[in-house]
């Protein structure tokens, strides 16, 4: 089986935020400089369920994992 790569606009989209260029543009640069003893699916501006799947695709080191962590670094990036 041939694992899955996933986009970063496809973990938009199944976090039910705008997944164009633009809306994850913006996301990342009001939610950036996520502080670094916060973990990724802790932050506050995420819903329960969102902050669920993110959690969930992490711990089972899903497909999206990878595209996760590459969330969790944009977040974290100074601006």
């Amino acid at each position: 089986m041939t694992p899955s790569f996933h986009r970063l606009s496809e973990l938009f989209a199944q976090l039910g935020l705008p997944n164009d260029e633009l809306g994850i543009a913006r996301f990342l640069n009001t939610h950036a400089r996520l502080a670094p003893t916060v973990t990724l699916a802790d932050a506050p501006f995420w819903s329960p369920s969102q902050a669920a799947l993110l959690r969930e695709e992490l711990l089972e080191d899903a497909d999206w994992a990878e595209v996760v962590d590459q969330l969790d670094a944009a977040l974290r990036k100074p601006n």
